[in-house]
């Protein structure tokens, strides 16, 4: 039986790059997006194993519709990559505006809840039971960046819904990790390892890494059977400032 995974945030930068490495290991993969553009060109390179859902995860009534095409295109869901995320830019914290704020929470926070709880509801109740949700945390899930407060909050708040879903997943064969990642080298970072603000003030370029091995260790942690699971999980461009940062 083929393995359905749906990917949030599936029309460039790390969604796009995992959705093609799941296709690639044998997964049905349902990609979701605002941008329909973005999400019809990542299908075009697999269009037997990818379906392409415009989705805004703020709206509870868009996810419920993703997950229904997902069910109705494959049969089932095995797999949710939570991944779908935005920023806003650098501000210090006196001078970040609500809108802004409210912006990065809705999708960070809110994004992520409205479908970790569907797929929860959807899992739980098909046969056979159970699933894997896997939330895309990040470095600012432990230590913020500077001028990042809403950025940082939303992704410690992901390692809160993490917990939350592991610990009531067990009584429905769902299993939930989370995995942070520190400077894969996407359209988003191009930025950082051109220079970025440090936690001294200093502006400095950061290292990163190819977004491939982000992918390979999302496939291998969506592989485990479900009586395994990777629960927090670190990945990350070596030489970035990271340890010891603040």
């Amino acid at each position: 039986m083929n393995r359905v995974a749906i990917v949030t945030g599936g029309g460039s930068g790390i969604g796009r790059a995992v959705a093609l490495a799941l296709a690639s290991a044998g997964w049905r993969v349902v990609i979701a997006g605002r941008r329909g553009s973005a999400l019809a060109a990542v299908c075009a390179q697999r269009p037997d194993d990818l379906l392409a859902v415009v989705t805004d995860v703020r709206d509870e009534n868009s996810v419920r519709n993703l997950f229904d095409h997902a069910v109705s295109g494959y049969g089932r869901i095995d797999l949710l990559f939570n991944n779908a995320g935005a920023a806003a830019s650098p501000t210090a914290l006196p001078d970040v505006s609500l809108a802004d704020w409210s912006s990065v929470i809705a999708v960070n926070v809110t994004g992520a809840f409205l479908c970790a709880r569907e797929a929860f509801r959807r899992m739980a109740a098909q046969l056979p039971r159970g699933g894997r949700i896997i939330n895309n945390g990040s470095l600012s899930a432990h230590v913020p960046r500077p001028h990042s407060v809403a950025y940082a909050v939303s992704k410690h708040a992901i390692t809160g819904l993490t917990r939350a879903l592991s610990l009531e997943g067990r009584a429905h064969d769902i299993a939930c990790g989370q995995i942070d990642i520190g400077n894969a080298a996407t359209q988003m970072t191009s930025v950082i390892s051109a220079g970025s603000l440090q936690a001294d003030g200093r502006m400095a370029p950061e290292p990163t890494m190819d977004v491939g091995h982000v992918a390979s260790t999302v496939v291998h942690m969506a592989s485990l059977p479900l009586d395994a699971n990777v629960q927090f999980l670190t990945v990350m461009a070596t030489k970035m400032p990271y340890i010891g940062r603040g």
